[in-house]
């Protein structure tokens, strides 16, 4: 696919939206499942499963990415992604888009041996490489465009509302009274 296919399909899209704003909204939707140890599969549309797992060290075979390198992967790639499409829609010529992203993880948090440790990701950092015909200024704006705009980049950097439920044996659905997904969204 070309940057003008690109640029074809995003046009028609945001001309669509402005046509039915309904069109806007979009929902996602993964299901998972644990297989054993510590590897599970993901399922995504009508795509083959992805298989998730963790290094030795947290008792995976490490025969796939582990949930912190989806994450990383999925703000990479959505960077990538919004750099061909709005470069497309700017006119921008580009020759390559690579991005790396990193994370540190403290696991005293995640092992619950220190509970001032969140047990997530502390900090991510992203390192974009562009090569491009362009001029700086142009691809400043550009930059500016998708820093603004990248859906993965704001989801890691916004407070968003995550809510869950635990159904036991098919029967008892769970919500903890002060559970940590209601502490986190207040």
């Amino acid at each position: 696919m070309s940057q003008q296919t690109v640029k074809e399909a995003v046009l028609a899209t945001v001309e669509a939206i402005q046509n039915d704003a309904a069109m806007a909204r979009v929902q996602y939707n993964a299901k998972t499942q644990w297989e054993e140890d510590v590897r599970c599969t993901a399922t995504v549309r009508d795509f083959e499963p992805m298989v998730i797992d963790e290094p030795a060290a947290f008792g995976g075979g490490d025969s796939a990415m582990s949930p912190a390198d989806v994450v990383l992967v999925a703000l990479g790639t959505c960077q990538e992604i919004m750099y061909v499409a709005l470069a497309s829609t700017m006119d921008i010529q580009l020759d390559e888009v690579k991005v790396e992203v990193n994370a540190d993880l403290d696991l005293q948090g995640l092992m619950g041996l220190d509970p001032e440790v969140p047990p997530g990701l502390l900090e991510m950092s992203y390192d974009v490489r562009i090569k491009s015909p362009a001029s700086e200024e142009e691809l400043k704006r550009l930059v500016d465009t998708v820093e603004n705009q990248c859906p993965l980049l704001d989801t890691l950097t916004r407070s968003v509302k995550v809510t869950g439920k635990v159904t036991f044996n098919d029967s008892v659905d769970y919500v903890g009274a002060g559970s940590y997904l209601d502490q986190r969204s207040k």
